[in-house]
């Protein structure tokens, strides 16, 4: 879901361009741009800040996370070098 605000925003914007031979049309041509807005937004997908925001926080945590296991990994490969593989 988009920003509201951003919304009203672009519509406040659009319908200043409104030529003022039509401006007895105001609200109903302030409907139409909103839905047309609303339309195209919703066929880009498009996340809130709040949700890309979190995302990035759990994607900061993850790559902490990975780095701290490839360290790991590299002190218990080093370990294993240690100790060569028994001959049976």
């Amino acid at each position: 879901m988009f920003d509201k605000k951003l919304l009203d925003d672009l519509t406040e914007r659009l319908t200043k361009v409104i030529p003022p031979q039509v401006l007895q049309f105001k609200k109903e041509i302030e409907k139409d741009i909103r839905a047309v807005l609303q339309s195209a937004f919703a066929k880009f997908d498009l996340v809130t800040r709040d949700e890309f925001d979190a995302q990035v926080k759990v994607l900061a945590r993850t790559r902490k996370r990975l780095t701290e296991l490839e360290k790991e990994i590299e002190v218990l490969e080093e370990k294993l070098k240690k100790y060569p593989p028994s001959s049976s």
